[in-house]
């Protein structure tokens, strides 16, 4: 088995236990246990990505998604240090970074070795791309967990409608704290996807003294669109619960079809 192929084995089995935390774990707030078993999940994806981008930025889908889940368990392990009952929302969480981590791990065992991503020379152009770069996770990151929080709104509402707590409800964070949480994460996502959007026209400018005109450049623009019109209507019309959430999930497909999607049409599609 190839070195690389086996470190995304051993970060995949890296988030198992974080995964069936919430499900074997009856704390009312996050001790110990919950930080450890926090610190091996984001510990395994970072030490694969490490060894992924060892000879260079790698353009492929595997990497892509690997790198989505290691910021987004960062993001994460952040909000539940600051934000009150933002740990809450592992019990959605971290069994979906699991799949997309298994996804993650399938597509690198049968991907070709993907093409590194050529920088323009130069030390500036290299320090604001990798910027970029960052902002672009990062955006990803708070995006998804806005998403993930608008998910715990719809079930939680659901089973107020049914008058029926599930063994998930009982687990994520009532519908006002989920509401809060997904405001606040869209909120930060906004801006730095504004300045992710500003930076990557500069870096084109830059490099092309055109403006870029790509499907992901549409696309973020599209979401930011989106995500500043639904908190423009919460913070006007105090728009709330499914509305909310839907908004918020479209968003979050704008925003995977911009990064994680490009990379799907330029590895299968078009690759």
């Amino acid at each position: 088995m190839p070195i690389a192929l086996l470190i995304n084995v051993t970060a995949l089995a890296a988030l198992i236990p974080a995964a069936l935390l919430p499900w074997r774990w009856h704390s009312q707030r996050p001790d110990l246990v919950f930080w450890a078993v926090l610190a091996v999940a984001v510990a395994g994806p970072l030490a694969a990505i490490s060894v992924q981008l060892d000879g260079g930025w790698s353009t492929g889908l595997g990497a892509a998604l690997w790198l989505s889940v290691a910021t987004s368990l960062a993001a994460f392990a952040a909000s539940a240090l600051f934000l009150q009952q933002a740990w809450r929302l592992a019990a959605l969480l971290l069994p979906y970074l699991l799949c997309l981590g298994v996804l993650g791990t399938v597509w690198i065992a049968a991907e070709t070795e993907p093409e590194p991503l050529a920088l323009e020379p130069g030390f500036q152009a290299d320090i604001w791309l990798l910027v970029h770069i960052a902002v672009s996770l990062t955006t990803y990151a708070l995006a998804t967990l806005s998403a993930v929080a608008a998910a715990a709104v719809f079930l939680q509402e659901r089973s107020l409608k049914k008058k029926r707590r599930s063994s998930l409800t009982q687990r994520l964070p009532s519908v006002a704290d989920a509401e809060r949480l997904q405001f606040n994460f869209l909120a930060a996502a906004e801006t730095v996807l504004g300045f992710g959007i500003v930076t990557g026209i500069g870096i084109a400018w830059y490099q092309t003294s055109t403006l870029p005109l790509d499907h992901k450049t549409f696309l973020s623009l599209l979401a930011f669109a989106v995500i500043g019109l639904l908190l423009y209507l919460q913070s006007r019309t105090g728009l709330r619960g499914k509305r909310a959430g839907r908004l918020v999930l479209v968003a979050y497909l704008l925003l995977t079809l911009a990064y994680p999607g490009v990379k799907f049409v330029t590895d299968v599609v078009i690759g």
